[in-house]
């Protein structure tokens, strides 16, 4: 196994950010539209492009359910919290992306959020001067589960796929990795993998710090 370059997811993989987003949601679905959302609801939205929920809601709450409301409402309240307090960051984060520097590996961020939103949080993290390239929802026409922004990311970079090592937290990233033939590597966050899911990972890591072992 020859690793040149490594590509990372962004929401639940690098950053705590299910748990806040979920959060969030669960509140403003009680505050503005008085409907309950469960955890195990929020669960099946993770890994999904944008363009997709809207069907997924609507077969929730029916097909009268204003989600561009409640996309709104979510933006503005994840905006607001991140710019006061910061965006959560998972075990192990620094530490790796220092390490993959040192061995003068090459960085790119694969993820289903726009570039706008994906641009401000690696800001506010202080790592979007670890990329080297970034493949955003607006750059590819079929998201995850697609291999598409992997093999995207690849492209980029300049390296075969099976020269880069992939780090996933959901299903869909690590259906989405496998296809394109990297090396795939999950952290799970909110779910667990299954046995199927186990099959298309090369390892499946606690946390990011484990993953410099691998190399």
């Amino acid at each position: 196994m020859e690793i040149k370059a490594a590509v990372f997811d962004m929401d639940g993989l690098m950053f705590d950010t299910e748990n806040l987003t979920y959060k969030l949601q669960k509140g403003i679905m009680q505050r503005n539209f008085g409907v309950d959302f469960s955890l195990e609801q929020y669960k099946q939205t993770i890994g999904k492009r944008s363009a997709d929920l809207p069907k997924f809601f609507a077969g929730l709450y029916g097909n009268k359910f204003d989600f561009k409301r409640f996309h709104e409402c979510c933006r503005t309240e994840f905006t607001c919290y991140t710019e006061e307090f910061g965006v959560p960051i998972k075990r192990g984060l620094f530490e790796l992306l220092d390490d993959l520097k040192e061995r003068k590996l090459k960085i790119a961020l694969a993820t289903s959020t726009t570039r706008k939103s994906a641009v401000r949080i690696l800001e506010i993290a202080d790592v979007l001067k670890y990329f080297d390239e970034l493949v955003c929802a607006e750059d590819v026409s079929r998201g995850k589960p697609h291999p598409e922004t992997f093999l995207a990311a690849a492209e980029m970079l300049g390296f075969a796929p099976e020269n880069c090592l992939a780090l996933e937290d959901s299903f869909n990233g690590v259906r989405s990795a496998h296809g394109a033939g990297m090396v795939t590597v999950m952290i799970p966050d909110l779910i667990e993998p299954t046995d199927e899911i186990r099959e298309l990972c090369y390892k499946v890591c606690a946390d990011l710090s484990e993953v410099k072992n691998l190399l």
